[in-house]
């Protein structure tokens, strides 16, 4: 909130409102509390300060999000083919490019048309009205028609629609958990605060998009628009960059490395065979064939469907992608930064435990207990009494059958525990209320942190008090035991406080509850009290979550907890789910980061080592995600409220909830998580490196195909042999026999343990050294077996050069399709390999060799690739010899296996 309103004299305090008291607020923005602002004024200010609402940023548009299947440099390369062979009248061979290209362009563009569109979902949080001062008089408007100075009235129940300066505030209380993750409703005051007090804690700011849970209260609108908090997040999405996936990045990487390949190659063989006096234009051919040889058509529509299967599988697994290449960044996570409300935990509050002076009961999902010992509440006064105060002093609603179901529960989520508790020891609400029917409610007060309520009994009348511990038992002069009421001395009540104190430490946040019988329902309610005991509440953590966090250490990816909430808390939960083991861990304050541009090398390394961050800003959790990502991490981030909107954009892999996150942070995400599971991300990250390595295994198995295409035309050419495979030949091998045994390696299972090893170094590219060893040693195989076949039917079987061509043709076609046994895990030998298990792999091997029947036997399809008939003997050789390669592949492979298995004993 930087804007300046009014004269200039006001910018100081509008950077920070909360500081100045409730008349220095009215007096810089010319208003009052009881007449608001004038017509002349409005006008004014609202054409200065324009509507209150958020940015409206342009709709991606279908052809936008279409154009950018286009971009890749695979496809750029793909076009570059496509016009050469129209440039040299090879039509069919451009036009069958061109089909590749729309085909790719298609899958892509129908799984991604439903991308975020987060600023949208932020503007519509602005669609609801506000009750307001004018002229003297209450007036409810559009909420976007308020301006700066503006008096704006509340009650529980109402949306807040831009940042207010409280000026009234009569026990109010507002949910802000979806802009600051603090878990439980938060007391409101008009009282001013210190300058450098963080956004969690500015208790006279009623902040745009939260709602208020309880009490009234009016302030002066001090930010509308962009310039709220809101709008301040709302920027910080706008200018998230996103993060190109290393997937993204290798692709184009390689598609480089194939340009100048292809140029370098085509250009040595054109002009080698033009100097020792070949046919230009026959050269010029050989040209093309290099080229269309070069380029792995399939790979981009190999590359789109694997990851589109990836979504599928992903989504039967609970986890929604919104963006394509994102599933393989998964496999290459090492860091998880999660929120805590509502990922790790289950953002709902929970009695857990209940301090009584007979000792301490511990609340369990079917009941209570005593250091492990089961107790029947109607046998045990004090556990009774107290909940039933807890049951009394309430306003909130639960329905019996499904008391933890958050849809079922109305109110604050203090007093719904506290009913959810009642209920475990069959007290309900309704027949309570019955037998003491409430007369009187001394609603919350904010300065006091106390609640009364009067029940009318045997013709007096039962009060019951919740509230924090010190003022409670600050009111209380008696203590309700076993034996009776005894007195609450001096020495008593610091005992009750270190209770209280030891409590908190464990991350629990406390009321007490304490009662008196009384004969007017017109007594005062916070004297002479009798203290009852402690009721102790606990957004627990989620069920799944410390074995998902474990697996993600096998896996060795961190998990760094980063919150809004309030460090103890943050590190009580962290040891509850096993992120840390040491109690004493360090928890990183916000207030205490500094920007990046200020770290010196050892508050880098800090930052990189912690493992939990409590109170941190929006702003923040941006600036962390770059320093890890500065770092060469790739990092995801997890998050269910508008304050984790702009993280979830900027991470490499947003992860929103689909149950409990707002719709903008799962617009703003990369994934969503339909069961809200922090257990499905570990799922997801698995079915990513399963991803990457079958993606991994179809490269290396198009690239070997390819280079044996090139090496084989090549060689030909520089030995003026007839050429064994021509530039239609080769696009149809390209996209038959490659594609489909490719596609199906991209449906693999994988292998299992893969979530026992590390994750890929995310600069690892997506061939390695012994990956292109291997397309090598691969390629240089398959074309001696392919140039042997064409020599052996030219010289052997005296074939003429068309069939001895389709000789060689299908030796190649069926040496490629063998070959997709070769693409078997190290160490895991053909027999036991997910190759064998892959179904994908036999359908792909079936639909192969009846196309290439079809080739050969359909007249106008073999007039097209210029095939003929080989006969039972061109037939055996061209089977015979492409068996070759996969023999040496597998003998190559079994040597292996021996030597690792010698040097590991």
């Amino acid at each position: 909130m930087n804007q300046e309103i009014g004269k200039k004299e006001t910018a100081t305090l509008l950077e920070r409102p909360w500081t100045s008291s409730c008349d220095e607020v009215l007096r810089r923005f010319h208003t009052s509390l009881e007449k608001g602002l004038d017509r002349e004024e409005i006008a004014g200010r609202r054409r200065k300060y324009g509507p209150n609402r958020l940015r409206e940023v342009k709709r991606k548009s279908a052809w936008l999000i279409l154009a950018e299947q286009f971009k890749s440099l695979m496809v750029g390369l793909l076009a570059v083919a496509c016009a050469l062979s129209f440039v040299f009248q090879e039509w069919v061979e451009g036009i069958a490019i061109a089909i590749v290209i729309a085909l790719n362009a298609t899958i892509g563009f129908m799984t991604e048309i439903g991308a975020v569109r987060s600023m949208e979902a932020l503007r519509r949080l602005t669609s609801v009205s506000a009750k307001v001062r004018r002229e003297g008089e209450l007036q409810e408007i559009p909420a976007e028609q308020l301006v700066p100075g503006d008096i704006v009235v509340l009650e529980g129940g109402d949306i807040v629609t831009a940042d207010l300066r409280l000026i009234e505030a009569s026990k109010l209380q507002a949910d802000e958990s979806a802009l600051t993750g603090e878990s439980v409703p938060v007391s409101k005051s008009r009282e001013p605060l210190p300058g450098d007090v963080p956004l969690a804690e500015r208790k006279n700011i009623l902040f745009k998009g939260t709602s208020v849970t309880r009490g009234s209260g009016a302030g002066v609108v001090v930010a509308t628009g962009m310039r709220t908090e809101l709008g301040e997040i709302s920027a910080l999405v706008a200018e998230a960059e996103e993060e190109r996936t290393p997937l993204e990045k290798q692709l184009d990487k390689l598609g480089g490395k194939l340009i100048w390949l292809t140029i370098a190659i085509a250009i040595l063989v054109v002009v080698t065979g033009i100097l020792a006096g070949k046919e230009v234009f026959l050269m010029i051919e050989t040209g093309i064939a290099l080229a269309v040889a070069a380029v792995p058509e399939g790979l981009p529509v190999v590359a789109t469907i694997a990851l589109a299967r990836g979504m599928y599988r992903m989504a039967r697994r609970n986890a929604l992608i919104n963006r394509l290449s994102a599933v393989e960044s998964l496999g290459a996570t090492n860091v998880i930064f999660t929120d805590k409300t509502g990922t790790l935990t289950e953002n709902r509050m929970t009695v857990t435990q209940l301090a009584l002076e007979s000792g301490r009961v511990t609340v369990e999902e079917n009941g209570f207990s005593i250091d492990g010992e089961h107790v029947n509440p109607s046998q045990e006064s004090l556990l009774r009494e107290i909940l039933e105060l807890g049951v009394l002093c309430n306003n909130a609603e639960l329905r019996k059958d499904e008391p933890e179901s958050e849809d079922r529960a109305v109110g604050d989520p203090l007093e719904v525990a506290l009913l959810a508790a009642g209920l475990k020891a069959a007290i309900e609400r309704k027949n309570l209320a019955s037998r003491l029917p409430e007369v009187r409610e001394e609603a919350f007060d904010a300065d006091l942190k106390m609640m009364a309520t009067f029940h009318a009994e045997n013709g007096r009348y039962r009060v019951a008090v919740k509230g924090a511990p010190e003022p409670v038992l600050e009111a209380c002069t008696r203590i309700r035991t076993r034996e009776g009421d005894e007195t609450m001395d001096e020495e008593e009540r610091k005992r009750w406080l270190s209770r209280n104190n030891q409590m908190a430490k464990e991350g629990l946040r406390i009321i007490a509850l304490a009662t008196k019988t009384v004969e007017s329902a017109q007594s005062a309610p916070y004297e002479n009290l009798t203290f009852v005991g402690l009721a102790g509440l606990l957004d627990p953590p989620r069920g799944d979550v410390r074995s998902a966090i474990e697996s993600c250490q096998e896996a060795g990816i961190r998990v760094v907890m980063v919150t809004g909430d309030q460090p103890v808390t943050a590190r009580n939960i962290a040891i509850a789910v096993g992120l840390v083991d040491d109690g004493e861990v360090a928890v990183l304050h916000g207030k205490d980061l500094k920007s990046p541009d200020e770290l010196s090398e050892e508050e880098r390394r800090k930052l990189l080592a912690a493992s939990i961050f409590a109170r941190v800003s929006p702003k923040q959790k941006l600036d962390l995600i770059a320093l890890y990502q500065k770092n060469g991490s790739i990092v995801a981030m997890t998050g269910d409220g508008v304050n984790d909107a702009p993280a979830l954009k900027k991470a490499d892999i947003g992860v929103a909830m689909g149950l409990r996150g707002t719709q903008v942070a799962r617009e703003a995400a990369d994934m969503i998580l339909k069961d809200d599971a922090f257990s499905t991300i570990v799922a997801a990250v698995e079915q990513g490196r399963v991803i990457f390595g079958n993606i991994r295994k179809f490269v290396v198995y198009l690239l070997s195909c390819n280079v044996s295409e090139i090496m084989t035309v090549s060689l030909a050419a520089l030995a003026n042999a007839p050429l064994p495979l021509l530039p239609l030949q080769i696009l149809f091998l390209n996209l038959v026999t490659d594609v489909f045994p490719a596609l199906a390696l991209g449906m693999g299972e994988g292998e299992p343990g893969i979530m026992k090893q590390p994750p890929r170094d995310p600069k690892e590219p997506i061939l390695k050294r012994r990956h292109w060893r291997a397309i090598g040693g691969y390629s240089f195989v398959i074309t001696l077996s392919v140039l042997g076949a064409l020599a052996l039917a030219l010289s052997w079987l005296k074939m003429d050069t068309s069939r001895a061509v389709t000789v060689s043709f299908l030796t190649l076609a069926f040496a490629q399709i063998w070959h997709v046994f070769n693409m078997s895990d190290r160490g895991s030998g053909l027999v036991k390999s997910s190759i064998i298990r892959n179904p994908y792999v036999w359908g792909a091997i079936a639909i192969c060799v009846g196309l290439l029947l079809l080739a050969v036997y359909v007249p106008g399809l073999a007039h097209v690739l210029k095939v003929a008939n080989p006969g039972s003997k061109g037939w055996i050789l061209a089977l015979g010899m492409s068996l070759i390669p996969l023999v040496i592949g597998q003998l190559l492979s079994l040597r292996s296996r021996k030597f690792a298995a010698t040097v590991n004993t």
